[in-house]
């Protein structure tokens, strides 16, 4: 069995977890992202400084948090400021053959003003082949909620030209780790999708892995090691409350939210080698999924909550299988390579994403459902613990850079990559939440 496949098939085991080689403390940090590769076919976009009314200056720059958000999607590629032609803040302002010349596709322009202790932000977006405007809005933000203003603005624009719900106003958690030896320190962080405003929501001396959020956002299940054997937790983001729900002798492991909420997948080894289980959340009663002598973990849902996929060396090496969520016979869906693991679907369950490896390293890739078609997204040598954006156009994942750890993200097709490391250390199993309302 290859060191690779014990880390993501067992990836709980403390002496496994990469966290621990770090010198750095553990503290509130933001996530920077760095553009590692962008689009050749990303839509040219003009996104015009906001004009600013009152005193000042504002606290956040809403119009280049905008343009952030549309690169780092890789579908857009904003022009510079220094390439725009003109300043205009509506759209009687603009003169649509100016924005031509410079092949911009859409523009954006707005404008805010105070409002008391408060700002009264207006945006519009044009089509600038069309001539015409697409996209106009009003609305009200307090001082500390600027950015999440700016990135409902990003989400808005997102969906009006690509008719795919934007996603960047959610959040993900990760984990963070510090220290070596006895010194060594964990702390589960949630942020924005672009690495900001981040928030520790737990610390412990010992190994935390494996968030995942509840379907509604409000929850996030988690392994910890805090009472000196792996447990399975829930906890309230928000609040902190939380429960714990498993903490059987041996693996407890990879937990896995049903779709509606209900339920939680996980792999436990009470029983002798790793299987897959399901909790039902209400009544606490588990159900055993797998009966079989290899190593049975990391379960995901299909969107539909009828199937699960769950990755399994039964074959002799680690692939993907699917079974229905209410047991039976499990059918292998992976066949290319001699490695594929901790598979993740789509929002839509056409595709699956999973860490696949070659000759150069481990890799994000993904498989066509209905063709069986294998397409590797990643050039990086340690990739591990991938999770989808809710609209399904990005992928999130761990790997590493230098002797860091880092998350990095890549488009659903490729062509777009970015990393997001810490200035404070290694940052590991990133969790991307579903959309919050």
């Amino acid at each position: 069995m290859s060191q690779g496949w014990k880390t993501l098939a067992a990836g709980w085991l403390v002496s496994l977890v990469g966290l621990m080689c770090l010198t750095t403390t553990a503290q509130a940090q933001n996530l920077t992202i760095e553009i590692t590769r962008g689009s050749d076919q990303a839509t040219p976009i003009a996104v015009v400084p906001f004009e600013f009314s009152g005193q000042g200056g504002l606290p956040q720059d809403v119009a280049q948090i905008v343009s952030d958000d549309l690169e780092h999607s890789g579908q857009f590629s904003p022009l510079s400021r220094s390439a725009l032609v003109s300043l205009p803040s509506s759209s009687e302002d603009v003169f649509y053959d100016d924005w031509k010349r410079v092949d911009a596709r859409y523009l954006v322009v707005g404008k805010i003003e105070p409002q008391g202790d408060q700002y009264r932000i207006q945006y519009e977006l044009m089509d600038i082949l069309g001539g015409k405007r697409m996209l106009g809005e009003t609305l009200t933000s307090s001082n500390g909620n600027l950015r999440a203003s700016a990135h409902y603005i990003s989400d808005q624009i997102f969906e009006a030209i690509t008719g795919i719900r934007g996603a960047f106003s959610t959040r993900i958690a990760y984990v963070s780790a510090s220290g070596a030896g006895d010194n060594a320190r964990y702390a589960l962080y949630v942020a924005d999708a672009d690495g900001y405003n981040s928030q520790q929501i737990l610390s412990s001396d010992d190994p935390i892995l494996s968030p995942a959020w509840s379907p509604d956002g409000q929850k996030i299940a988690y392994v910890s090691f805090e009472s000196g054997n792996s447990a399975i937790y829930v906890q309230n983001a928000s609040t902190g409350e939380r429960v714990r729900l498993t903490s059987f002798r041996g693996i407890n492991g990879a937990p896995a939210w049903s779709p509606d909420g209900s339920k939680l997948a996980m792999s436990l080894s009470k029983d002798g080698q790793p299987e897959i289980y399901v909790m039902n959340l209400a009544s606490r009663q588990l159900t055993r999924l797998t009966n079989n002598s290899a190593i049975e973990t990391e379960p995901d849902w299909t969107p539909d909550g009828q199937s699960l996929i769950f990755t399994s060396d039964r074959s002799g090496a680690p692939q993907l299988y699917r079974m229905s969520a209410s047991g039976g016979q499990a059918q292998r869906v992976t066949f290319t390579g001699n490695y594929n693991s901790d598979g993740r679907f789509s929002p839509d369950g056409k595709t699956l994403f999973m860490v696949t490896r070659d000759d150069s390293g481990y890799h994000v890739a993904k498989q066509d459902m209905d063709t069986s078609r294998v397409t590797v997204l990643t050039d990086s040598r340690w990739d591990e613990s991938p999770s989808v954006a809710p609209n399904g156009t990005m992928i999130i994942f761990a790997t590493q850079q230098g002797a860091q750890g880092v998350l990095g993200a890549v488009s659903s097709d490729g062509r777009a990559s970015f990393r997001l490391p810490s200035a404070q250390g290694d940052v590991r199993e990133p969790a991307w939440s579903p959309f919050l309302n």
